[in-house]
């Protein structure tokens, strides 16, 4: 439909207006129902998502997939025991669902039952359900076992999925790390000399970078605690006009970013600044300033400050060791396909600090790191240098940010609505014997740590 390709092409309010029309044309029509609680996902309105998914399973309660994605918006707003009622019923709709069983691990304060446990291994044993399922349920087992402290036999699952999607993702190392080398070699000091006043000038934009399951999330929530901060999710519009500069019209062309960034008229950067700030609103709230925690936007540091020289920029950081094995163990929704791999992840975090470095190199002070072991440690002081950078006044709630409500999509959803705890920094040593490959190809950056 109309409305389909309207939300495929990321042209969201569009797509809800059609949708309404549609209601009104169609009223008993589900599917023109479904498409909008899943748009109104994709924009942050989680409320009505879950108004809308409740309505649809009143008349089909027997969906499971329905169930499952009902479940997933209760859980970013929060409501953590329906949540677990929703992936349940899902599960008892389709006992091999492994979506839904990950669903119940991602929570991460979850702890599965015995007999779930048993039901996990009997499903992945079978020779009836699909990949998907397969990977899904041996990440899900992963955690359980790891709650359980079976280390080895935990990491035997992790393992399992791991190289189960790897197979379906095909990433590509050495393409990154040539993506990585040409950032460089393209984005000196020279090209940022004197461009201080190109771009957009509006200073509402904070973003959040660094790899995923970094700590992003947690600080993201502790801005987003601040009555002048919107907190958002993962946004892709930096992303979106990135590639669009590289000018590649199928994955084998060469590209022309970032070496087009030298072609940039202030007009254009001005253009792409307010082009990015026009498609980020319907993700915003009313706050002055708003937080973009898309991670992967640090390979577009320099981008950022040619359209938004004003845009304050954080690099999350937690020891290499930790993020790294914490992305391994992450089914991650969508992207982020180098985290199922020790030899790629290690190497993508190898590419990651190199580029980070160069940005500090040719953009100093622009680019404020924070090391979530700092933050677990010392709070208020690493709060305090935060809202500094900002240029934010000091508020006493960005210490309880796990009283803060709000939406949180990421796999952290509900480890930021609690207080910190300091045990989860050194977990991957309890998985340092089978983690040699990763920490051959850290050890440069763990040193430097």
């Amino acid at each position: 439909t109309y409305a389909n390709a309207l939300g495929q092409a990321q042209r969201y309010e569009e797509a809800l207006k059609e949708i309404d029309y549609l209601e009104q044309v169609e009223p008993r029509n589900l599917s023109h129902k479904v498409l909008a609680a899943s748009i109104e996902v994709l924009v942050g309105n989680y409320e009505k998502a879950e108004q809308r998914y409740a309505k649809i399973l009143e008349r089909i309660p027997s969906h499971a997939q329905l169930q499952n994605s009902h479940g997933h918006t209760l859980k970013t707003l929060g409501r953590q025991s329906e949540a677990i009622e929703a992936y349940r019923r899902a599960i008892g709709l389709r006992p091999s669902m492994g979506d839904a069983y990950w669903n119940l691990a991602n929570l991460k304060t979850f702890e599965f039952r015995g007999d779930d446990v048993a039901r996990m291994r009997g499903e992945i044993e079978s020779d009836a359900i699909g990949t998907s399922d397969r990977y899904h349920l041996c990440f899900a087992l992963g955690k359980a076992l790891e709650d359980r402290g079976e280390y080895a036999e935990s990491f035997h699952f992790y393992q399992l999925g791991n190289e189960l999607r790897c197979e379906e993702e095909g990433y590509q190392a050495d393409r990154n790390r040539e993506e990585t080398d040409a950032l460089i070699e393209h984005c000196t000091a020279e090209l940022f000399t004197g461009k201080e006043r190109y771009g957009c000038p509006d200073p509402d934009a904070i973003f959040v970078v660094g790899l995923p399951r970094s700590g992003s999330t947690l600080l993201e929530q502790i801005l987003a605690s601040h009555s002048l901060v919107d907190g958002t999710s993962e946004l892709r519009e930096m992303i979106v006009i990135a590639r669009r500069l590289a000018g590649r019209r199928n994955r084998d062309d060469e590209s022309q970013y970032p070496a087009v960034l030298w072609d940039l008229t202030p007009e254009q950067c001005r253009e792409l600044g307010e082009e990015y700030i026009e498609r980020t609103r319907i993700q915003r709230g009313d706050a002055p300033f708003f937080i973009d925690k898309m991670p992967n936007n640090f390979q577009h540091v320099g981008l950022i400050k040619l359209v938004l020289p004003n845009a304050k920029i954080i690099d999350a950081r937690r020891h290499p060791m930790a993020t790294c094995f914490s992305g391994f163990k992450q089914l991650f929704a969508a992207g982020q396909a180098f985290t199922y791999s020790q030899v790629d992840i290690a190497r993508y975090f190898s590419d990651y600090a190199r580029v980070m470095e160069h940005w500090n190199s040719v953009l100093p002070g622009a680019v404020l790191k924070v090391k979530y072991e700092n933050v677990v440690a010392d709070i208020e002081s690493e709060v305090k240098r935060m809202l500094d950078y900002c240029g934010l006044p000091f508020e006493e709630s960005c210490l309880d940010f796990h009283k803060t409500e709000r939406a949180v999509r990421t796999a952290s959803s509900e480890q930021v609505r609690q207080p910190l705890y300091s045990a989860a920094l050194d977990q991957w040593q309890h998985f340092a014997p089978q983690l040699g490959e990763m920490r051959e190809i850290l050890d440069h950056w763990v040193e430097r740590f």
